[in-house]
């Protein structure tokens, strides 16, 4: 139950920043657009900006899950079995200490902004928790995808962010061409 439940919510933010990422193709087509037929958005550079953040921060935890997140395994690579294990297990501990790090102060942040009534300084006076939501909730989000998989590690189980080694050069092929490569 509850890992549908995180495997939903991780889903969901990479929806979310998809969502954002369309809302900035769709902001900027007609701010450029817009200058041909006298439309004029305002603030909304400061509205693609906000959608930047939020896309970029709500995608971290499906990219991590997904096993698309960079991850340089030169010395994991090396290892097998329980130094393997281990240094997994490690990993995920310092992972998890930075994350909390920036979550814990993302949040903060979000939440002087609130208290304080902060307002945005462009066009429009927009309260600043609001676009700041996205970066704070996407940073709890990876929090949360972080512990999950420590737990995970933990109790035993593989990770389930590390792809298996490819075995035929079609596989190499095929993975170098859907990430980008």
């Amino acid at each position: 139950m509850i890992r549908r439940a995180l495997d939903g919510l991780y889903l969901v933010a990479g929806w979310l920043a998809g969502l954002f990422l369309l809302s900035i193709f769709v902001l900027m087509m007609l701010l450029s657009g817009g200058r041909f037929v006298g439309l004029n958005i305002p603030a909304g550079d400061d509205f693609v900006a906000w959608c930047m953040a939020a896309s970029a921060f709500l995608g971290l935890a499906h990219t991590f899950r997904s096993g698309e997140m960079i991850r340089v395994g030169l010395v994991m690579d090396k290892l097998s079995g329980t130094p393997k294990h281990v240094m997994e297990i490690i990993c995920l501990i310092v992972g998890c200490g930075f994350t909390g790090f920036f979550a814990w102060n993302a949040v903060k942040m979000t939440y002087d902004s609130y208290r304080f009534e902060d307002m945005a300084q462009g066009v429009l006076a927009i309260p600043l928790w609001i676009p700041q939501l996205g970066y704070s909730g996407g940073l709890v989000i990876l929090l949360i995808a972080f512990v999950d998989e420590l737990v995970h590690v933990v109790l035993g189980g593989a990770p389930r962010y590390e792809k298996p080694p490819a075995t035929t050069a079609e596989e190499v092929v095929e993975r170098a061409m859907q990430s980008g490569i």
